[in-house]
């Protein structure tokens, strides 16, 4: 018997219970429709928040960039690796968010990654909402502080939790997202910080899907319920609504410069490309000049939203244009996806693990790159999905 054995067998336990990942491959640029698998699909499945993975003025500053600075950075940021485009880049979306200083990373994963352990260790705790992400878990992890899970979004347990378990640690932090990237929710920032501030606990939001989505002209969570300065650290991605990518830390400058210290993926791994850094530099000119694109995603969201409502579905408490259609069992999920690949719409089914047993959905992304049209082409494609397969 091999010794991955097992492996296979894991993987075959999966695809019988409908929970294997079926990976496509895209051959288009992101866009409102794309070429998957060779077929021309509506897109409902990327976080291009406000169309500007393939915007002119961010392809634009890529290129330059790349004449001037070439393509790969070649060193870690601390050691050979900071060009004045990262420097500028940090220094502008500081000022974008409103708080003393700002950090990237090569990812929102790898930014949480770095944050969470640079700031509690193994003689701390962590308050952290049930339904984190994952790259907050494994931060969590990586920190060797005790993980202490409130129920999500409920900020009596998070109170009680924390009286139970504050005395018995050195210091504290609580974490969570802004915008729970498969429900859509938001978290109550504000009775949150109450807490904190109660109990004089760090207090760090995961933003990646709020921001260029939440808050004035896409500046975030902590934009939208009026609370600059008072969240501790600002976690976030240029991945999604930027076009780009990139990880985020914003906050207290102190905080940002201990990370420049501590933070192992910027001191471990090769820094974001000039390219990428310059990408996300015209994204933050194009929110900071206008609101227009965050205006036409939350039009967009709306109206799909209320469409679907009126079909019959079932599109869970999304506060926000990622729209859940919840569908419970991951078989069922996975068929309602395919059926809709086959009407011409790119709607991926999510399971277990990546959410509860029981929960399976299409997670509908909605864009301000998609026209009143696309919306009802998907619309009519889930309308036909849905009576075919019994669901509305």
């Amino acid at each position: 018997m091999s010794n991955t054995d097992w492996i296979q067998q894991e993987i075959d336990a999966l695809k019988a219970q409908g929970l294997y990942n079926h990976i496509r491959t895209i051959s288009s640029p992101q866009g409102a429709w794309l070429t998957v698998d060779g077929k021309k699909v509506l897109n409902f499945c990327s976080n291009n928040y406000l169309g500007l993975a393939n915007h002119p003025a961010l392809i634009a500053a890529a290129k330059k960039a790349t004449e001037d600075l070439g393509v790969g950075p070649a060193a870690v940021r601390s050691i050979a690796g900071t060009m004045n485009v990262h420097v500028e880049l940090e220094k502008r979306l500081a000022q974008f968010k409103g708080v003393e200083a700002a950090i990237t990373f090569q990812s929102g994963f790898t930014a949480n990654l770095a944050v969470v352990p640079a700031l509690v260790g193994k003689e701390d705790v962590i308050f952290s909402d049930k339904l984190n992400h994952a790259s907050i878990i494994d931060g969590c992890r990586l920190s060797g502080a005790k993980i202490i899970a409130y129920e999500h979004n409920d900020v009596k347990s998070l109170e009680e939790q924390i009286k139970a378990n504050l005395s018995q640690y050195r210091r504290a932090m609580i974490i969570t997202d802004g915008v729970f990237s498969m429900d859509g929710d938001i978290a109550p920032l504000p009775d949150i910080y109450e807490v904190a501030k109660k109990y004089d606990i760090l207090l760090m939001v995961d933003d990646a899907h709020g921001e260029g989505v939440l808050g004035k002209g896409g500046r975030g969570i902590v934009d939208h319920f009026g609370l600059h300065g008072k969240v501790d650290v600002e976690v976030g991605t240029m991945s999604k609504a930027f076009g780009v990518v990139g990880g985020i830390v914003a906050g207290k400058s102190v905080i940002i410069e201990w990370l420049r210290q501590r933070g192992r993926p910027f001191l471990f791994s090769s820094a974001v490309t000039a390219p990428d850094a310059a990408a996300c530099l015209a994204a933050v000119d194009l929110l900071e000049d206008s609101t227009q694109l965050v205006d036409k995603l939350w039009d967009n969201a709306k109206y799909f939203k209320t469409e679907m409502k009126n079909l019959g579905f079932n599109t869970g408490v999304s506060e926000t244009p990622i729209t859940p259609v919840m569908l419970g069992e991951a078989p069922l999920a996975q068929q309602f996806s395919k059926a809709l690949f086959e009407a011409g719409v790119f709607a991926m089914a999510i399971g277990f693990p990546t959410v509860a047993q029981g929960k399976a959905r299409i997670r509908v992304m909605i864009s301000a790159a998609h026209s009143t049209d696309d919306l009802d082409k998907g619309l009519d494609a889930f309308q036909r999905v849905g009576k075919k397969l019994g669901v509305v």
